[in-house]
């Protein structure tokens, strides 16, 4: 984080970055060059601290997703959860002058609540005889995130100039305007999620085994479905609130950390949070290098890694095809 901050149109050493975060945490000491200060600290500090935290949540979500409807493919975007998220918040930027409120509580809620009613609706689609099929919640997520990315498509007509920029900050995602007042909400959530997922981790292993299984071990499946769908509903909508829509982190990060780490949720959970909070530090920095001044957006570098990942998974999991 402290490189990522250092780089950019205008590197900074890193011993320079060091002693203007520790000036500003502390008190101590001086800043000798007023611009540097202004650039490590208003600018790109929150920007890499947003990164982090917005890598974390998306990954942690995945990771508890995949679980839940024992997918290997699942992640916030296949289940259509950033879709959901990102047609609210879309909604109330374009219709915040009819007083549905904008900016600020009004788009993080609307991201939420869209995150949620998505997640609900998949679920319900998802459910066959009663039971939850891997396959067709899939396919569910699938279908109901192209409604919702057609629904938001249709809101863009009733856009102004101005509300068409601002809506392409949430389809393709971007944390160049992150600010200092965005981060005690997103922090708190992304920190504290996590956290009580830590808590359903033996529920979670349980679940690996299958719903039956997890039944017989005393675990009540519907109601932990129940209870980690609004968590990863509001990870999911809180992330997107601030960070626009990022595809593909959920779906490669978990998958990367079984593979080294094991499946035990105990483990896995913290250093997928970690390893996704790195993954999208790094993107960032790639997003405002690689064709410097301009910048990408998130969305297309990681749909550019994640999409070849999810051709691999599909190959490696050959089962999927009997599902």
């Amino acid at each position: 984080m402290i490189t990522a901050i250092s780089i950019g149109a205008v590197t900074v050493p890193v011993t320079d970055v060091w002693n203007i975060v520790a000036h500003h945490l502390t008190g101590q000491g001086a800043t000798d060059d007023p611009a540097a200060d202004q650039i490590v600290w208003s600018f790109r500090t929150p920007r890499v601290l947003l990164a982090a935290l917005a890598g974390a949540g998306l990954a942690v979500a995945g990771a508890v997703l995949q679980t839940l409807v024992a997918n290997p493919l699942a992640d916030p975007t296949v289940l259509g959860f950033s879709y959901g998220a990102s047609f609210g918040a879309v909604l109330v930027i374009t219709l915040g002058g009819i007083g549905i409120g904008i900016g600020g509580v009004g788009v993080a809620g609307a991201a939420f609540l869209g995150a949620l009613a998505t997640g609900a609706a998949v679920f319900a689609l998802g459910r066959r005889r009663g039971r939850l099929a891997p396959t067709r919640l899939v396919l569910a997520g699938v279908a109901v995130g192209y409604v919702l990315l057609s629904a938001t498509s249709f809101v863009q007509l009733w856009a102004t100039p101005t509300e068409l920029r601002t809506v392409m900050f949430w389809m393709l995602g971007s944390v160049a305007g992150a600010q200092w007042d965005q981060l005690p909400v997103v922090a708190t959530v992304v920190l504290t999620c996590p956290a009580l997922l830590g808590l359903f981790g033996r529920q979670l292993n349980a679940v690996l085994a299958g719903d039956e299984s997890a039944t017989a071990l005393g675990v009540d499946v519907d109601r932990l479905r129940a209870v980690l769908l609004v968590i990863t509903a509001l990870l999911t909508g809180s992330v997107i609130a601030v960070a626009g829509g990022i595809g593909f982190v959920g779906l490669m990060i978990p998958h990367l950390v079984r593979l080294t780490a094991g499946a035990d949720h105990r483990r896995l959970l913290p250093l997928t949070a970690l390893l996704g909070a790195v993954y999208l530090v790094l993107v960032d920095l790639l997003s405002r290098t690689l064709i410097r001044p301009n910048e990408l957006p998130l969305g297309i570098l990681t749909a550019l890694l994640g999409a070849p990942f999810f051709v691999w998974l599909l190959r490696r999991n050959k089962g999927l095809d009997t599902v």
